[in-house]
């Protein structure tokens, strides 16, 4: 009898767990990119979510950094995968293994609770709710891509639905393929298909996906619509109703959001599964950078956005079904991003680099939340000296900008009325703070002066760095830059205080496979290039070619890993031989 009542125990709280998942709402989730000058600490972000009650997180990548961070934190994860490495995977089911036990299998500890955390009894019920997702690649079909990626992509989800499954992780951690909205096309929501050359791969990623109870993952970018159209109509854009409604047939779309989200619908049903859950990757909007890209702009946007999903009300073809998850892109932003999609690339964040709420936004469970315990560098800036001749500042004003971010500055950003003087000093002081306040990156020829007073005029904010040690720049005299550089000429003192930088988004634009590479690569080459960067100018370029050469070597065949996890060690042992050197200077990255 007691038996039979535990059953029945059971058997209650797994229909009320059935039924809640069939009235859960959608949860808003973030990106959480890494593309920084200015990095704030694994643990900072993961704070920072925890305190904003934010649940769900998706990365570009498999940092193990964030990933240690995020283990145990509660917050479900989606790894990401990047499109570089899809070739390797497609064609090596070693590879696949190796990138699973690495990036997944190491961050589920006994009871079935991972970084997400995948909590035991959802993973026994096997529901959906407690799925942890692996994106395979990251728009892999966008047009500009020219195909470039797409024939690895289901290749790759074999392989890798294989490897889970020899993990036994196969029924619990998704595969999905976050794709880009230009995938599909159409004039009118009704008549959305995907692009004719894209039919039959999507036909077999579909039902790759709906086999394995996987959702259609879309980006959605109102922003991007209006912003290459000058004829779209801006408020549109939004979702505060338009005076430029799409009618289509007997629905109504008050805002792109919904109308292109009725178009995956209409794509996905023309393939044969009309009620496919779907989950949007990316949507937001950025702040600075670009005319309409301001932080008024983004809270009215992102605010709609968070109430239109919450509400439920869903979309003319899918009334009363809002998005399965939404992720707003993204977190924070990441001033080490390619500008050439426009100068707005690097302002996306609902916080600064540094975790400061931008505006008040509500993604309903209260307003946004600072970071806490962010360590930042002294509060010093560096400005151009008004008794100084600008005459020659052009170049020194052209490589501040091309290593730091001058984005604001451009046409439409929060920066762009400051005047000549303000632009000098707004670029010194951007290469200041990635430089980590080393007094000799303030120098550039004697017109750079160092000052106390804060230099921000008006919206325009002159930044002060953190002070976590794995973001990009050199400490100064006292810690990394060589002693070795400090009596060059400033060409030379140049290249080695860029060196680091320059190899780092380097190597994160070819590597992708793990940061054990990146970080190995980026303290050798550095070494390297420190102590060949001498009045010879093409020493640091051979090196940095050498480390092109020696990157994509490895990055495409499997058999390399383990060699590089073994030279890793070398290189740690070789590093902890130099701090316990406490007299020398060493270039350590």
């Amino acid at each position: 009898m007691e038996k039979l009542h535990f059953y029945s125990k059971i058997l209650v709280l797994v229909l009320s767990l059935s039924a809640a998942v069939e009235v859960a709402e959608s949860a808003i989730g973030v990106n959480w990119g890494t593309i920084s000058l200015h990095r704030l600490s694994p643990k900072n972000v993961v704070d920072l979510l925890k305190d904003n009650k934010i649940e769900k997180v998706k990365l570009f990548d498999a940092d193990p950094d964030s990933l240690k961070a995020l283990m145990g934190s509660g917050i479900q994860v989606m790894v990401g995968i990047p499109n570089e490495m899809l070739a390797l995977l497609s064609s090596s089911a070693s590879a696949c293994d190796l990138w699973v036990a690495q990036n997944v299998s190491k961050y589920v500890v006994k009871g079935g609770i991972d970084a997400l955390p995948l909590y035991s009894l959802w993973t026994l019920l096997n529901l959906e709710s407690g799925c942890r997702y692996v994106a395979v690649g990251n728009e892999p079909f966008l047009t500009s891509y020219s195909g470039q990626f797409q024939s690895y992509v289901v290749p790759t989800m074999v392989n890798l639905q294989q490897s889970l499954a020899k993990a036994n992780l196969g029924g619990t951690v998704k595969l999905v393929v976050p794709c880009n909205a230009d995938a599909y096309v159409s004039n009118l929501p009704s008549q959305g298909a995907f692009r004719a050359e894209l039919t039959q791969i999507m036909t077999q990623i579909v039902s790759f996906l709906n086999s394995n109870g996987s959702p259609f993952i879309v980006n959605i970018y109102p922003f991007l619509s209006m912003y290459g159209n000058s004829d779209f109509p801006q408020d549109y854009a939004f979702f505060e109703g338009t005076t430029h409604p799409v009618v289509d047939g007997p629905n109504t779309y008050y805002s792109a959001f919904d109308g292109n989200f009725d178009t995956l619908v209409s794509a996905l049903s023309k393939l044969g599964y009309p009620q496919m859950p779907i989950v949007i990757g990316e949507v937001g909007w950025p702040t600075d950078g670009a005319s309409g890209a301001n932080l008024t702009a983004a809270r009215v946007f992102n605010q709609g956005l968070v109430k239109n999903v919450l509400s439920n009300k869903g979309t003319p073809l899918r009334p009363g079904v809002p998005p399965m998850d939404v992720y707003l892109f993204s977190l924070l932003d990441e001033g080490a991003k390619s500008t050439l999609p426009g100068n707005f690339e690097r302002h996306w964040g609902i916080f600064s680099f540094d975790g400061q709420a931008k505006y008040r936004l509500n993604l309903g469970n209260g307003y946004l939340k600072n970071a806490k315990e962010v360590k930042y560098l002294p509060s010093r800036w560096c400005v151009a000296n008004p008794n100084r001749d600008l005459s020659t500042v052009a170049s020194h004003f052209k490589l501040a900008c091309n290593y730091a971010d001058c984005t604001t500055l451009s046409y439409g950003g929060s920066c762009n009325n400051i005047g000549e003087k303000g632009n000098i000093s707004y670029a010194f002081n951007s290469y200041y703070q990635v430089q980590k306040q080393n007094p000799r990156s303030c120098e550039f020829d004697g017109i750079g002066m160092i000052t106390m007073l804060d230099p921000s005029i008006g919206d325009c904010r002159f930044l002060v760095g953190v002070t976590d040690e794995k973001s990009l720049g050199f400490r100064s005299d006292s810690g990394w830059v060589p002693s070795s550089a400090l009596s060059r000429t400033a060409k030379e003192k140049d290249k080695i205080l860029h060196i680091n930088i320059t190899i780092d988004v380097l190597i994160r634009r070819l590597v992708g496979v793990s940061m054990v590479i990146v970080e190995f690569f980026s303290g050798l080459v550095l070494m390297l290039a420190a102590a060949f960067a001498t009045a010879d100018s093409g020493a640091a370029g051979f090196v940095l070619a050498a480390a092109h050469e020696q990157v994509t070597r490895n990055a495409a065949s499997s058999s390399h890993v383990r060699a590089i996890a073994k030279l890793l060690f070398l290189n740690i042992s070789i590093l902890e031989w130099m701090h316990q050197m406490p007299d020398m200077r060493w270039p350590i990255y």
